[in-house]
């Protein structure tokens, strides 16, 4: 459990947030996942205030956070195959798999925040990230 702002006085908890990362390639490697609310975090998820950075197995792409407060975030996804803790590019473009909240469309470079941007609520929230390969 996590509380970006712990210590701020009265923070409204949001429900519960389900991520989901679906197709992926293969069950090699690691998945590792970005959340944030700061768009100067995004999508690189520099060490900011409120940048929640998880690892979880590619084999098993999901994760359910809670104790979030309620508010805008935007979620950055790498498929890291080969477990090198970056995004394997070749001439600049990505190696291996990415993907972003509410799946925007890709053009060139990332997309901005505000593209990928969601609203946690008091309610339980569900965001399936579609993984996406260039190579």
């Amino acid at each position: 459990m996590l509380l970006l702002g712990a210590g701020s006085p009265a923070v409204e908890t949001g429900g519960p947030l389900e991520i989901e990362m679906t197709g992926l390639r293969s069950a090699k490697g690691v998945v590792r996942l970005c959340l944030v609310q700061d768009p100067g975090d995004f999508p690189d998820c520099r060490d900011g205030r409120g940048a929640l950075k998880r690892t979880l197995p590619a084999a098993n792409p999901r994760i359910r956070l809670e104790g979030l407060p309620v508010g805008d975030y935007a979620i950055a996804v790498i498929h890291d195959a080969n477990g090198n803790s970056k995004l394997d590019t070749m001439l600049g473009i990505p190696r291996e798999g990415f993907g972003f909240s509410r799946n925007p469309a890709i053009r060139f470079g990332p997309p901005r925040y505000k593209d990928a941007r969601f609203t946690l609520g008091a309610d339980a929230q569900r965001q399936q990230v579609r993984i996406r390969y260039l190579l």
